[in-house]
C-alpha cells in the first residue's frame, strides 16, 4: 500500500505509521532537472524526509526528524534492519523530543511525524524533500546510491550524505549537473548524545540550502555548523590542527616552552583544557601523524613542525604521557613541582582528542542509576568505557574520554582507575602477575594507531606493550590473558584480534615476541571487506586450537566465527595457513567470545559463548554453540555445530563486552548502552550490575575474597 501526499504546509501531521509494502512492482518515474535552476526551498507539508540506512545511527538520524514532527521514511534492504529501526524510534522519540522545538507548523495535539520503512529506494524516495545518506563507508556503493537518487528523487530534493571520510563531490559521477547545487555533506555524530551537524558544500551547492537545512536541524535539537566550502577535517578539527602547527613553531623557533604556553592560555580564556598538555596526552607520534596528512593536502613546509617535533622528541622516545618517565612537550611528570601547570590533572569529564592517559587509583566514583549491585558478586570487575557516551561533553574529548573503570565486589562502588584512553576496547586480568591489560582502538579506526597497555591491579604503574603510531596494529579489539602450562616452565601471553587490521596476534606480556597468527585479506576487491574484519578472541588450551569472530558489515548477518591451531603449521605463514576452519555463519554481528572445555573427557567437546550486537531478534543476544569435538585433530562440522545453538539472553543495547561466571552459572556482559549485566546462563535472567551514562566494551573479573 502507498499513502497520498499534498505538497503544502497546511497538511495535517499524522500519527506515527508503518507502512507495509506488498509485493506488487509500482511504477517509479524518473524524474529529470531542467538544464539550469533558480532555487527555492521545497515545500515540505507531509513530504517525508528519506534516510538511507537503518543502522545504529541511521535509526537516530531518523528519530530526530521524527520526533520534531517531519515525516520519514526509511530505506534499508534488510527486513531485520527496517523492523529494528521502527522500534527504535516507537521506543525512543519520546526521549528526542525533550531537546526537539518542533517544526513550526506541527499539529500541537500531535507533535510526531510519521514512519515508515521501504526495501527499494525509488518507493522511498518518490515524494521525499530531503535524503539523507548512511549506507556503508564505500565510495562505489555511494557513488552508485546517488545516482539512484538523482533519478527517482523530485527534482526540488536535497541529497546529503552523512559520510565523515569522502567528501560528497566524490559521490557525484552519476548525478546530472543540475542536482549537483543539491548535494552536500550532512554529517551527523551520534545523536541524542552528541547533537552536532556539520553541514558541507560539494563545490557548486546552492549557498542557500544550508541557512535552510540548519533552520531545520535546528527544529530538531540539533546544533548545525556550516563548512561552505570543502575542507577536510570539516571545521572542528581544522582549528586544533592550527592550534597544534602553531604551537610547534613556537617550539622549534625557541619563543617559548610548554609550561609557559599552556598557562597562557589557561588565564586567556580560562580553560580547563590546556593544548600543550593535550598534546602530550595524545602521544606526539600521533600528533606528527595526523599533521602529515595536512602537510601532504597543502603543501606545508614540516620543517618547524613534525620534522622538528620528530628530530627532538620523537626519535629519542619523547611522546608524551604513554612514554613514561621519557615524557613529552612536559619532562616526566615526577620531576614536576606541584606548581607546573602539567602537575594538576586534568579532569576525566573534559579532556579531548588521543591517548590522554592517566592513572587514577584514588579517584570518585562514578554515579549511576544502579550503584549497588547483587551481594553474590564475588569478583571485582575491571569494565572499560569506550569514551561515546552520555558522559562525552563534546566531539573533541572524543578520543581521550576513555576509562578503565574498577568495579569493588566488597563496596558495589565504580571507579575509574585509567583515564584519557583513546578509545579502550578489550581487556584481562592476570592474578598471578597483578596486572590488567587492555586494547585501545586508537583516535582513527583507519590508522594504524591503535596500542596495547598494561597497569597494576589499581591503575597504577601503566605500561606500553605496543605504542600507538608503530604501525603495527590498527584497530586492536578483544584481549583474552592465556598461561600456557604445556611449554617449559609455563608462558604468559596476551591474544588480540585486530579488526581494521584483519588479523589475530599473539605478544608475551611483557610486549616481547609479538607475533601475527592469521591475517585475513579483503575478498571484495577493496581495502575494507567488513566481513574480513577480526573482533572476538577465545583460547582453548588443552585443544591447542584459537577460536575468532569476523563481525562482516553492521547489521548484515555476514557474521562469522573461525578457528585454527595455536600456531602456524610448520612451513605455512598468517595469510595462507591451511588449518583455519569454518565453525558458523550467517550471524547477526557476533563481538566478543568466551570458550568452556568440560571438566570430564577432553573428547567431550567445547561450548561457545558470544555477544552479538547485530539486529532484533536475533541480535543484540547472547549466544552459545556446543561443540562436539571428539579428535584433537578432527574438522569441525558447521551444520552440526548450527544445530547447537542457543540465544540465552537477548535484548541488550548493543551488547560487546562478555566475561563467564563458571561458578554462578552466569555472565557479565557490557553494552554500548552503559549498561553491565549479569545472566544467568540457564534461564536467561539479565539482572542489571549497575548502568549509567558511559558505553561499556571490555570487561573482565578478578575473584576476591570478601
Amino acid at each position: 500500500m502507498s499513502s497520498c501526499t499534498k505538497y503544502c504546509f497546511s497538511c495535517t501531521i499524522t500519527s506515527p505509521v508503518v507502512y507495509i509494502l506488498t509485493n506488487d512492482r509500482q511504477q517509479h518515474t524518473q524524474h529529470s532537472l531542467p538544464a539550469t535552476m533558480t532555487w527555492t526551498p521545497p515545500t515540505i507539508g507531509s513530504r517525508p524526509v528519506v534516510v538511507l540506512g537503518a543502522g545504529v545511527l541511521g535509526r537516530r538520524i531518523a528519530c530526530t526528524f521524527v520526533s520534531a514532527g517531519y515525516n520519514v521514511h526509511i530505506r534499508d534492504p534488510f527486513p531485520s534492519a527496517r523492523e529494528a529501526a521502527i522500534q527504535y524510534i516507537d521506543e525512543n522519540k519520546q526521549e528526542y523530543a525533550k531537546f526537539s522545538s518542533g517544526r513550526p507548523d506541527a499539529h500541537l495535539t500531535n507533535p510526531f511525524g510519521s514512519y515508515a520503512a521501504f526495501e527499494d529506494i525509488p518507493s522511498a524516495v518518490q515524494d521525499a524533500w530531503l535524503v539523507v545518506e548512511a549506507v556503508p563507508e564505500k565510495l562505489e556503493l555511494k557513488i552508485s546510491t546517488f545516482g539512484e537518487l538523482d533519478r527517482y528523487a523530485p527534482p526540488d530534493c536535497i541529497l546529503g550524505s552523512n559520510s565523515s571520510s569522502f567528501k560528497s563531490r566524490l559521490m557525484l559521477d552519476q548525478v546530472s549537473a543540475a542536482r549537483r547545487k543539491l548535494v552536500c555533506n550532512i554529517h551527523y555524530t551520534m545523536p541524542p548524545t552528541i547533537r552536532t551537524v556539520e553541514l558541507m558544500t560539494d563545490g557548486e551547492t546552492e549557498p542557500a540550502v544550508f541557512p535552510f537545512l540548519s533552520e531545520v536541524l535546528r527544529n530538531c535539537g540539533m546544533l548545525p555548523a556550516t563548512a561552505r566550502k570543502e575542507s577536510t577535517g570539516f571545521i572542528f578539527n581544522r582549528l586544533w590542527a592550527a592550534v597544534k602547527r602553531e604551537i610547534m613553531m613556537i617550539l622549534a623557533e625557541g619563543i617559548s616552552d610548554a609550561p609557559q604556553i599552556d598557562a597562557l592560555w589557561e588565564h586567556m580564556f580560562q580553560a580547563q583544557v590546556l593544548p600543550c598538555k593535550l598534546m602530550d596526552q595524545i602521544g606526539l607520534d600521533t600528533v606528527a601523524f595526523i599533521e602529515d596528512n595536512y602537510i601532504q593536502e597543502r603543501g606545508l613546509d614540516s620543517k618547524l613542525t613534525v620534522d622538528f617535533l620528530r628530530e627532538n622528541y620523537i626519535s629519542q622516545g619523547k611522546l608524551g604521557q604513554k612514554a613514561g618517565d621519557k615524557g613529552g612537550l612536559y619532562p616526566p611528570a615526577s620531576s614536576l613541582p606541584p606548581s607546573s601547570p602539567s602537575s594538576v590533572s586534568i579532569n576525566s569529564d573534559v579532556v579531548s582528542n588521543k591517548d590522554s592517559i592517566t592513572s587514577k587509583a584514588t579517584s570518585v566514583s562514578v554515579s549511576n542509576n544502579n550503584s549497588v549491585a547483587p551481594p553474590e558478586i564475588t569478583q571485582d570487575l575491571y569494565i572499560l568505557d569506550v569514551g561515546l557516551g552520555g558522559n562525552l561533553k563534546s566531539i573533541p574529548e572524543v578520543a581521550t574520554n576513555g576509562k578503565v573503570l574498577l568495579r569493588s565486589a566488597q563496596t558495589g562502588k565504580v571507579t575509574p582507575i585509567v583515564t584519557g584512553l583513546p578509545a579502550p576496547d578489550g581487556i584481562d586480568v592476570s592474578p598471578a602477575l597483578g596486572r590488567i591489560f587492555w586494547t585501545n582502538m586508537g583516535a582513527n579506526v583507519n590508522a594504524p594507531d591503535g596500542s596495547l597497555l598494561s597497569a597494576d591491579l589499581d591503575g597504577s604503574n601503566i605500561k606500553t606493550l605496543i605504542a600507538s603510531g608503530t604501525g603495527l596494529i590498527t584497530t586492536p579489539k578483544q584481549l583474552v590473558y592465556v598461561h600456557d602450562p604445556t611449554t617449559m616452565g609455563g608462558t604468559d601471553k596476551l591474544y588480540f584480534c585486530d579488526r581494521e587490521g584483519m588479523s589475530v596476534h599473539r605478544i608475551n606480556t611483557d610486549g616481547s615476541n609479538h607475533e601475527v597468527l592469521v591475517q585475513r585479506r579483503p575478498e571484495n576487491g577493496t581495502q575494507r571487506d567488513l566481513t574480513q574484519w577480526c573482533v572476538g578472541i577465545a583460547v582453548d588450551i588443552a585443544g591447542r586450537r584459537i577460536y575468532w569472530t569476523q563481525k562482516g558489515a553492521s547489521k548484515a548477518n555476514q557474521g562469522r566465527i573461525f578457528r585454527a591451531g595455536i600456531d602456524i603449521p610448520a612451513g605455512e605463514t598468517p595469510e595462507n595457513r591451511s588449518d583455519i576452519e569454518l565453525v558458523l555463519s550467517h550471524l547477526p554481528e557476533p563481538i566478543d567470545l568466551e570458550l568452556v572445555r568440560s571438566d570430564s573427557e577432553l573428547e567431550d567437546g567445547i561450548t561457545l559463548y558470544w555477544t552479538d550486537r547485530g539486529e532484533h531478534p536475533r541480535g543484540s543476544s547472547l549466544n552459545c554453540a556446543r561443540i562436539q569435538d571428539r579428535s584433537l585433530t578432527g574438522r569441525v562440522e558447521e551444520e552440526e555445530v548450527r544445530k547447537e545453538v542457543k540465544i540465552i539472553a537477548r535484548h541488550f543495547r548493543e551488547p560487546i563486552g562478555l566475561k563467564l561466571d563458571l561458578a554462578a552459572n552466569s555472565a557479565f556482559v557490557t553494552d554500548l548502552g552503559g549498561s553491565v549485566y549479569r545472566v544467568d546462563l540457564e534461564s536467561g535472567e539479565k539482572r542489571v550490575v549497575f548502568e549509567d551514562d558511559g558505553c561499556y566494551t571490555g570487561i573482565a573479573s578478578l575473584p576476591v575474597t570478601l
